[in-house]
């Protein structure tokens, strides 16, 4: 590989400090793409991700290049992206024109001369494996070494090969996501039309058919016996029993006994024979709510039920078969407990093999208002009350709270304020006194005022002037005004500019 002149040296040197800026991924690579451009004179840079599954190539970032929101895909060995992802060595056309293998599926080559571009493309590679394409054009009159040209490219690559790696699993996740989340939520007694809530609903279609054990995750009241509920109802086993047993309430000394059943005399007080939890839910489902707070015997024990589908009763020498399909829950984070030696390793994987983490509720948005809705009608028809709305101020003070009960603090706020509304609404006197303080705190702060207004407009006139000198182009507007990508979207979203506008006069890109 030849030595990098200074000028070489010089770009890859901005590649790299680009690459450990703390931007998003996307905004890292897009400025690496402009830094090929500015100090390689390598234009139309395009990097394009791997699917591990089929091989195909999608293009992810690009410079210089329009896409319109077009996806642009490649098979393995379709094109020169697709041959270089195929056989993962680089390669090189001297002459645009003349290379039948050129798809330009972009088009943005079409309105330029071919015979004066070259084009070069590489794999990423990272971990010993290819998990991108990186390529562009570079004008053929200043090409004067090929190999040269191929070596600066590989090394570039060889940079941002972490990156497109991450940026690559970020992708497959939000696929996944994407395909799990299709369609309506399960049958069920659960509100939520948040994205979160809607991945959820996802993962409960997806292992309900199964016997996998499931793991539900989430802070204390979010729910997490309506998740094992949905599960069980949507399973095979819906005609079985679902037999809950909360692990935190019942005391060391009995929990094996309520779990695993016992014979006449296995202990004192046994005046009889019981049967176990396990033992009821055959052919069912048994939901361990707490599973954390089962003592280490309990645990020993769970673990060979869940390895052998067996037990033995306290007191007994029989061994009890059990087809129950188990669904655990927790609020405490297991990888602690383990570490601290309070809960089996062991047990750990056998019970986390599919999890499912339930969001509390200030993480999820206009939820909490059609929770509130539902609660209301709820309460309302149980006491009797004509209350049938929330008005607008107990909306925000709803919206603003962080819920640190979440659902289930929400539906007993709920159920006080209808005991005390007297008409169809429910007004800041009907809540508990610490969410009305936070309500009149909150009130001083969000008064308007001619300052806010001022700094606002001002926002405005900035984020135009922006996209105006870099002619619609977010990122390198984000960049000039010393904010993300994301944060400047959300603002444009917000204030309804429309960045379109400001891509008028634009010349071919280079």
């Amino acid at each position: 590989m030849s030595t990098h002149n200074y000028a070489e040296l010089a770009a890859l040197h901005a590649i790299a400090r680009a690459l450990a800026q703390p931007w998003d991924l996307r905004d890292q690579l897009e400025q690496v793409l402009q830094e090929m451009n500015v100090g390689l004179g390598m234009q139309r840079g395009m990097i394009s991700l791997l699917d591990r599954d089929t091989g195909d190539a999608w293009l992810e970032v690009a410079h210089g290049i329009n896409l319109d929101g077009k996806e642009i895909t490649y098979r393995m060995g379709e094109g020169i992206t697709g041959k270089v992802a195929e056989t993962g060595r680089p390669m090189v056309v001297p002459n645009l024109g003349q290379e039948a293998l050129f798809l330009d599926r972009t088009g943005a080559r079409r309105s330029l001369n071919r015979n004066e571009l070259s084009f070069l493309c590489v794999p990423i590679v990272y971990d010993a494996r290819v998990v991108g394409i990186l390529s562009a054009d570079k004008a053929a009159g200043k090409v004067s070494d090929l190999d040269r040209e191929l070596a600066v490219l590989t090394s570039v690559a060889e940079l941002i090969a972490k990156a497109v790696h991450i940026l690559g699993l970020e992708e497959e996740n939000r696929r996944l996501r994407r395909i799990v989340s299709q369609g309506k939520a399960p049958s069920m007694d659960i509100i939520g039309h948040s994205k979160v809530m809607q991945e959820v609903f996802g993962l409960i279609r997806h292992v309900a058919d199964s016997t996998t054990t499931v793991l539900i995750l989430g802070e204390t009241g979010t729910g997490k016996e309506l998740i094992a509920r949905a599960i069980h109802m949507n399973s095979p086993r819906s005609r079985g029993p679902l037999v809950q047993v909360n692990c935190a309430a019942i005391p060391d000394t009995l929990i094996e006994s309520e779990l695993f059943g016992h014979e006449r005399g296995a202990f004192t007080g046994a005046v009889r024979q019981r049967r176990g939890r396990f033992e009821e839910a055959h052919e069912g489902t048994i939901f361990l709510d707490e599973v954390a707070e089962l003592s280490a015997a309990a645990q020993a024990k769970l673990l060979r039920v869940l390895q052998e589908k067996q037990f033995q009763p306290l007191g007994s020498s029989k061994i009890v078969r059990t087809n129950a399909r188990v669904i655990a829950a927790t609020n405490r984070r297991l990888e602690e407990c383990t570490a601290a030696g309070q809960f089996r390793n062991d047990l750990y994987y056998r019970i986390s093999v599919f999890p499912i983490y339930l969001p509390p509720l200030r993480d999820r948005g206009n939820d909490i208002i059609l929770l509130a809705d539902h609660f209301v009608l709820k309460y309302a028809k149980e006491l009797g009350k004509p209350v049938r709305r929330i008005s607008t101020e107990v909306v925000e003070t709803f919206l603003s709270n962080p819920w640190p009960g979440n659902v289930r603090e929400l539906e007993n706020c709920i159920e006080r304020a209808i005991l005390l509304a007297e008409g169809e609404s429910i007004e800041m006197a009907h809540l508990p006194p610490s969410l009305q303080t936070k309500s009149r705190e909150g009130t001083v702060s969000r008064k308007p005022d001619r300052l806010s207004s001022a700094v606002k407009a001002q926002e405005r006139v900035l984020i135009e002037e922006a996209l105006k000198q870099t002619r619609g182009n977010q990122t390198q507007a984000a960049r000039m005004l010393g904010t993300t990508k994301r944060i400047l979207q959300y603002k444009v979203k917000k204030m309804g500019i429309d960045p379109g506008q400001f891509r008028q006069g634009l010349t071919t890109p280079e």
